[in-house]
């Protein structure tokens, strides 16, 4: 840890207040005030761990937020203004959490992406967005093309001398100690924050979006502030399903390991108290399969999505100790009823592989007949007979904002007046989505969805 890490005694987690013309009863929704309220409740505690790289780090949430308000003075510094691109290419690591708030609190848009992508791809993503700035880890370098775009380096040791670590001081020396009252807050929460590349598309998601995506993340009853999350999900792939925010919303202790690991998995849910994590069915299918395998002292909840787990895999997981907590995307969860219970593990397992219901932060997820014709915006809304297969269709405060630089796809995306998913499911009697098939097809790379056919 640098010295400029550590905060000042008199340290402040209030930023420069919206302009007196704004409502006294409104503050917009902002992801930021989440690492704020952490360290001024929780200072001390473990917020970031990072214990298996070569140069391990811990940071508390008080140093934590110093680090990411580093970053955001630095970020302005080096030219980026409200609205830029900050590129983003690392595994899980401590730059990319930084990222996940450092960039916003610039009033930056966070640019993700994927680590297993090509150089042809990553510079094509790099051109779409138009990123002013690319913080790059050392081993995805060679992933870069030749670019005039700012490129920070991470060496992922947390001492000076590496790049990123001189970047963050460079940042802290030109705040003149202004702290956080030196960054002004982003007044609009539907501004955009983030842009992701994933499939076939880009999309982008605003401020209010990622403050009210940790209520997606709220079935996980217990994630509280002495929950430890690890981090297997890529923090790369759709903002690592928003729990880079949502583990920060709890104050919880959040574990990163650089790949998927699953000796190094096991090692973490064995012994470093461990008590959520979230990864899609084929990462689930690699723990629970793998050698270092054995029944956990402690519940574990994961969350799992991305794809359909089988009814096999959610009973594999239930007897090693591991709480499955099926979600679709960001829209709906499978809820435990009170009457499984009595039901065999089989016959519980097959029910709570179906995807679920809406979230409370969302309108209530439909399933609707395919569209007569391209223009028709008629939603008719399949029969809830558990056979009849339709298109998955939702609206509401946590769906995307626009496909990127792409009006016609958002068009298209947006038939009548809700997010059109391009899922094809059924509607059973109980109001539970099952997913049955996709209308596109997509390569699964890792467990993630990789980005197809972005190349004209």
């Amino acid at each position: 840890m640098t010295p400029d890490s550590i905060p000042p005694l008199d340290v402040s987690y209030l930023q420069n207040p919206l302009p007196d013309s704004a409502p006294v009863n409104y503050h917009p929704l902002n992801p930021i005030s989440y690492l704020l309220r952490a360290a001024l409740v929780y200072p001390d505690k473990l917020a970031l761990a990072h214990p298996d790289a070569e140069r391990p780090a811990f940071y508390s949430y008080s140093i934590w937020a110093q680090r990411v308000q580093n970053l955001a003075y630095a970020l302005i510094q080096a030219g980026i203004r409200p609205g830029d691109r900050v590129a983003v290419l690392a595994p899980n690591s401590p730059m990319i959490a930084d990222a996940h708030f450092g960039v916003i609190a610039a009033r930056a848009i966070l640019t993700p992406i994927n680590t297993r992508l090509t150089p042809l791809e990553i510079a094509y993503i790099l051109e779409h967005s138009e990123a002013k700035l690319i913080l790059v880890d050392h081993e995805c370098l060679h992933l870069i093309p030749h670019t005039n775009i700012t490129t920070i380096v991470c060496h992922d040791t947390s001492r000076p001398g590496d790049p990123y670590e001189d970047f963050l001081s460079a940042g802290r020396m030109f705040s003149s100690e202004r702290g956080w009252a030196g960054l002004d807050v982003e007044p609009d929460e539907h501004a955009s924050a983030v842009l992701c590349y994933t499939t076939y598309l880009s999309f982008r998601i605003n401020h209010e979006s990622c403050y009210l995506w940790y209520y997606h993340s709220s079935p996980w009853e217990t994630f509280e502030q002495w929950t430890v999350l690890s981090r297997v999900l890529p923090m790369f792939h759709a903002a690592g399903w928003t729990f880079p925010w949502a583990n920060v919303f709890a104050c919880a202790t959040q574990i990163t390991i650089r790949q998927v690991d699953y000796p190094q998995i096991w090692k973490h849910l064995l012994n470093s108290g461990v008590t959520h994590y979230c990864g899609a069915p084929t990462v689930q299918i690699g723990i629970v399969n793998d050698a270092s395998k054995q029944p956990l002292r402690q519940p574990v909840s994961a969350i799992i999505a991305g794809s359909a787990p089988t009814a096999q895999l959610i009973g594999q997981l239930e007897q090693i100790g591991i709480k499955p907590v099926h979600t679709y995307g960001p829209f709906t969860r499978c809820y435990d009823q009170p009457t499984w219970t009595s039901l065999s593990l089989e016959d519980r397992a097959k029910l709570m592989a179906r995807q679920g219901q809406s979230f409370a932060t969302a309108e209530n997820v439909r399933v609707v007949y395919p569209p007569k014709h391209e223009d028709d915006q008629e939603l008719i809304d399949v029969p809830k007979d558990g056979s009849t297969v339709g298109e998955v269709v939702t609206r509401g405060n946590i769906v995307m904002k626009e496909y990127f630089k792409d009006p016609e796809a958002t068009r298209k995306a947006f038939r009548g007046g809700y997010f059109n998913s391009g899922d094809l499911a059924v509607m059973h009697p109980d109001g539970v989505v099952q997913i049955m098939d996709r209308k596109k097809d997509i390569i699964i790379s890792g467990g993630e969805a990789s980005m197809v056919a972005l190349i004209p």
